[in-house]
């Protein structure tokens, strides 16, 4: 049976303070980030009906706002507050939060400086971003046309939805040609990361990862990068180009949603689902039940 749409749910949803009924939680159709973008946002993930790191998706949040140019009308406490009002008015164990922020509809054109900040957070039950089975055996990706844009072009350090759109293409285009997701390279023709992760490849036993100077250093990637070092495990942050796939023993993504999740092609190329992976991948599961034990007591 086919989940419900998003539109049409029970429940609540925090709306610009108040807890409002799912169904009610709308913008008009001249609303300001539906035409020109703009809209920040993140994902975050509900374990034992607490949220890993939220403070740190919280000041992303807040952060990416002011990238933007505009300042949420929340503390970084309140927001704190009414995500954990959420979770606990749905019942949320194990799932899935979405704050998200955008310019209003007072203005209609480029310029919105008048226009009211408004800021949701919605919450459900959700499992896996990629298939269990898949993550196990390894995810297949396809190179994807779209390369991640240029500092000077674009606000690339903020989770802002202007910046997902080549993400959707490219994900599209990947799995309608058959595979998982999409490989993006950057302007410059290096590896960058997949459509809704961070990119890693493991060489003799060494962690090898692109330095994240035009796309997100997500907060999943921080974690496990933590947890390699904690491991004694070399990790490298560095230029890697296409080329230097094919001498990957190993290669995973790192994500809120994907969590650690193996590779197992890249078009052509295929690579094993080996013993770093599978122990990072578990270090990862044991480090958010551990927060959320530690979180409720």
């Amino acid at each position: 049976m086919a989940a419900a749409a998003f539109h049409d749910r029970d429940g609540k949803i925090w709306f610009d303070g108040q807890m409002i009924d799912w169904r009610s939680a709308n913008v008009h159709v001249l609303t300001h980030a539906l035409h020109y973008s703009g809209a920040v946002f993140e994902g975050e993930r509900v374990y034992g009906g607490q949220v890993f790191k939220l403070r740190e998706h919280t000041q992303r949040l807040l952060d990416s706002a002011k990238m933007m140019g505009y300042e949420l009308p929340y503390t970084l406490e309140q927001l704190e507050a009414a995500t954990m009002d959420v979770i606990h008015t749905q019942k949320i164990v194990d799932g899935y939060v979405r704050p998200v922020a955008w310019r209003g509809s007072e203005m209609m054109g480029v310029a919105a400086q008048k226009n009211t900040i408004h800021v949701a957070i919605a919450t459900w039950e959700w499992p896996s971003y990629f298939d269990p089975e898949a993550k196990t055996k390894g995810i297949r990706l396809m190179m994807g046309k779209w390369k991640r844009p240029s500092p000077e072009t674009a606000p690339v350090h903020a989770k802002a939805s202007n910046l997902y759109a080549i993400c959707t293409m490219g994900k599209h285009e990947a799995e309608r040609n058959g595979f998982h997701d999409a490989l993006m390279l950057d302007w410059r023709g290096q590896v960058a990361e997949a459509t809704g992760a961070n990119f890693f490849m493991v060489i003799k036993g060494e962690i090898h990862t692109p330095t994240p100077d035009c796309f997100l250093d997500g907060i999943t990637r921080r974690t496990v990068i933590d947890l390699a070092k904690a491991r004694g495990i070399k990790v490298i942050e560095r230029v890697i180009m296409p080329d230097e796939l094919k001498g990957a023993d190993e290669i995973f993504l790192t994500g809120t949603a994907a969590e650690v999740t193996a590779v197992g092609t890249i078009g052509e190329l295929t690579f094993k689902v080996g013993p770093v992976t599978q122990m990072l991948a578990d270090d990862y599961s044991k480090e958010v039940r551990k927060h959320a034990a530690t979180k409720a007591a």
